[in-house]
């Protein structure tokens, strides 16, 4: 009896293999599909690598289906490796799919040094061989070399170029005493959590036609507005006389830092003719600080366009502050002051003139005094969205400026627009020749002036 069992065992074991061996077809006709044809990868640093992109690889028949091999078309010298069922290679034999099944195939693209400054592209395939019928998946990144800092601190006076995107990782500290200069057009790109700390000086010298560009390092449509891809530019306590002139800050957590007054006077931070935008956070945060700010565009920041708490001195002239959040659900108005905060108090100077402070909050600019220090405000000619009276005598309250198109972030004024020839002179500000005397598109003001960054339609 014994010996019938296993003789039927046995044969049921062999059945079943015979089963599962004619379970897989060999019919040439069967041919796989694919989730795409192409897969695209776009801007790819040199050394850095990329995310991975999935592909689904499906069967279609009912019976399961062996791929003799699944390759890359350059091998060992492509630039791209094939992760499948968690191992990176450049090819794999015997690969089983089930019928009415799929596996799911990782691509990686890696592109290595090269002499070249402009981009480039890498092309290869990934093979599939199944029951001798050949199919392909195109394979596209477009590469880049680039200047690569890993955690330095300069500690010399430095100047970066246009030539190449610098790609900052973990952080790049810029030494007391040393000045780090940015060309016109210069890419300063984060990756990951990554942060700019500034000790001595930066002086982001960028003009109307090529801005300094101050961004995260994904470069795929996806992330072009995406928020908190990197920290952002911090200026310490020792830091002196920084400079920022045209130049796009976007992706941060918070933009730009500034962390007490200086000793002279003088301000700590000057940025002009700049658009910081997509911020989790803030836009610019000051703490005790000494900061100027002339013909920018702010706007899309999680909680503050410009929060300066613990006292210290604000100029601001001719920015346009549009408190709109399409990914943000932001209960803070956009500008906010204090004589304290942080930790700290201080007497504050608010120098307020010709700016456009409006949003989609009733309450867009506040000014609290929480301490026993002074508060001087001086506000002249601003067009502002508060319930406050405050600001009524010398101001514009509660008119919709009548940006273009504020959804799709046109903030342009109308030719119907109440900010038109409202601004006051700025003729005798200290820094009308310099920066006042031209909007940030390097249009001539006229005054009385259009109320923001913006003089012309």
């Amino acid at each position: 009896m014994r010996i019938f069992l296993c003789v039927c065992f046995v044969s049921m074991l062999a059945f079943a293999a015979c089963r599962k061996n004619d379970g897989v077809t060999t019919d040439q006709r069967v041919k796989l599909s694919f989730s795409t044809d192409t897969v695209l990868f776009d801007t790819v640093f040199t050394a850095v690598g990329s995310v991975n992109r999935r592909i689904k690889v499906y069967n279609t028949d009912s019976k399961a289906v062996s791929i003799s091999n699944i390759s890359l078309g350059r091998g060992n010298s492509s630039f791209f490796s094939l992760i499948i069922n968690g191992v990176s290679v450049n090819k794999k034999d015997n690969v089983r799919i089930s019928g009415k099944d799929s596996i799911s195939i990782f691509i990686k693209a890696t592109i290595n040094p090269n002499n070249f400054n402009q981009p480039f592209i890498v092309e290869d395939s990934v093979l599939f061989n199944t029951n001798g019928n050949k199919q392909s998946i195109a394979l596209v990144a477009y590469g880049q070399n680039a200047v690569f800092i890993n955690g330095e601190t300069i500690s010399a006076n430095t100047t970066w170029s246009a030539s190449l995107p610098y790609i900052i990782n973990r952080s790049v500290t810029v030494g007391e005493n040393v000045t780090l200069t940015m060309a016109p057009g210069t890419r300063i790109l984060f990756h990951g959590n990554a942060a700019m700390n500034i000790r001595g000086t930066l002086n982001a010298a960028g003009n109307v036609n090529n801005p300094v560009l101050f961004a995260g390092d994904r470069t795929e449509s996806f992330y072009d507005n995406e928020a908190g891809q990197w920290q952002g530019i911090r200026f310490y306590p020792g830091s002196t006389a920084s400079r920022i002139n045209y130049a796009l800050i976007k992706n941060a957590t918070i933009g730009l830092t500034v962390d007490s007054l200086t000793f002279n006077g003088a301000p700590k931070l000057l940025l002009c003719n700049s658009t910081v935008k997509n911020m989790t956070v803030a836009g610019l945060a000051g703490y005790q600080a000494n900061i100027v700010v002339l013909n920018n565009l702010f706007y899309n920041c999680g909680q503050y366009l410009v929060y300066g708490v613990g006292g210290g001195s604000y100029n601001l002239k001719q920015n346009t502050f549009a408190g709109y959040n399409l990914e943000f659900s932001r209960r803070t108005p956009a500008l906010y002051f204090s004589d304290f905060g942080n930790g700290r108090s201080g007497d504050l100077s608010l120098e307020v003139s010709n700016n456009i402070i409006w949003g989609v909050l009733t309450e867009e600019l506040s000014v609290e005094k929480k301490s026993s220090f002074a508060i001087n405000a001086s506000f002249k000619a601003n067009l502002i969205k508060t319930t406050l009276q405050t600001y009524g005598a010398n101001n514009f309250l509660n008119t919709d400026p009548k940006f273009v198109d504020a959804v799709n972030n046109n903030f342009r004024l109308q030719t119907v627009s109440p900010a038109i020839n409202k601004g006051i002179s700025l003729t005798a500000d200290t820094y009308y020749n310099d920066f006042l005397y031209k909007d940030m598109n390097g249009v001539t003001r006229v005054f009385p002036s259009k109320l923001g960054c913006f003089e012309h339609q």
